[in-house]
């Protein structure tokens, strides 16, 4: 059973940087990556990467601020978020994708497999 574990969210205020992680990436993927949600709509796109090559994919919301990154022997991913504003508060969930044909549409969230409980990220002064 595939459970992804989210962890490093919290309360920051603007202009800080905070490190979101997830774990328990051991099984058979093409990719993972993040989205975030807020109340009333629809979970958003925000970073992926393809777990063999390490290609990576940003929202244009945070390109230049945020980094994703893996670490294969220890089966975890990482967000790095620096310069956070007030927009980039939600709740952030981990995700995979199994399949190359499925990660061609990783910026909607249909498309992926399995997805975390999701932590959440305040941004505000």
């Amino acid at each position: 059973q595939v459970q992804l574990l989210e962890s490093g969210g919290g309360r920051v205020q603007p202009g800080d940087s905070l490190r979101l992680r997830c774990e328990n990436i051991n099984f058979a993927l093409y990719g993972t990556g993040w989205f975030r949600q807020v109340p009333v709509k629809a979970r958003e796109f925000v970073s992926s990467i393809t777990w063999r090559n390490g290609v990576k994919d940003y929202a244009d919301s945070v390109k230049g601020r945020f980094t994703i990154a893996r670490d294969g022997p220890s089966n975890t991913m990482t967000l790095q978020m620096n310069d956070v504003k007030p927009e980039d508060t939600g709740t952030y969930y981990c995700g995979a994708i199994t399949t190359r044909d499925r990660y061609f549409g990783r910026q909607t969230a249909s498309n992926w497999d399995y997805w975390g409980q999701g932590i959440q990220v305040i941004v505000s002064s």
